[in-house]
């Protein structure tokens, strides 16, 4: 994989750190709840979502999928499936706000809801209430789920 001239290094995040992290990112929330349910963002917020609801006993768990597409110097966002409502009570989770692009769109959907995310960026962390880490905006951070697959011999 090409490192993106405007990113300085690489993070790799193993499913050990998601799964340390969004049980610390439970603990915060533990605070601001309690909530009716967890809206994940697909695809990215899919798997903290999962650990979230496990350690806030929530068994209510929906999703807001959408796909950006972009050339590097414009995104378009495009919602594949929408929830009803404002958000009241509702826990938003995303594994990452990093330009703040997608947060913006969820944050127009739902309102009110609690926008969380395990990691944030600069650019991004405006838009959220709860996160576990801030990282350096030019750190492109590699996702166990998006990792190249390592072949054994």
């Amino acid at each position: 994989m090409d490192l993106d001239p405007s990113f300085s290094s690489t993070l790799a995040l193993s499913w050990d750190d998601i799964h340390r992290d969004a049980r610390a990112l439970a603990r915060l929330l533990g605070k601001a709840g309690p909530f009716l349910g967890i809206i994940a963002v697909a695809r990215g917020g899919l798997v903290p979502a999962a650990v979230l609801a496990r350690e806030l006993n929530l068994r209510h768990v929906d999703t807001v999928c959408i796909a950006s597409y972009g050339d590097g110097t414009r995104q378009q966002m495009a919602v594949l499936k929408r929830v009803e409502g404002s958000g009241a009570g509702w826990l938003v989770i995303d594994d990452l706000v990093d330009t703040g692009a997608t947060a913006r769109v969820v944050r127009s959907m739902l309102p009110a809801a609690h926008y969380a995310t395990l990691y944030a960026k600069p650019a991004g962390r405006p838009l959220v209430d709860s996160f576990v880490s801030e990282v350096a905006q030019d750190v492109w951070l590699i996702f166990p789920w998006d990792a190249p697959e390592v072949q054994k011999f």
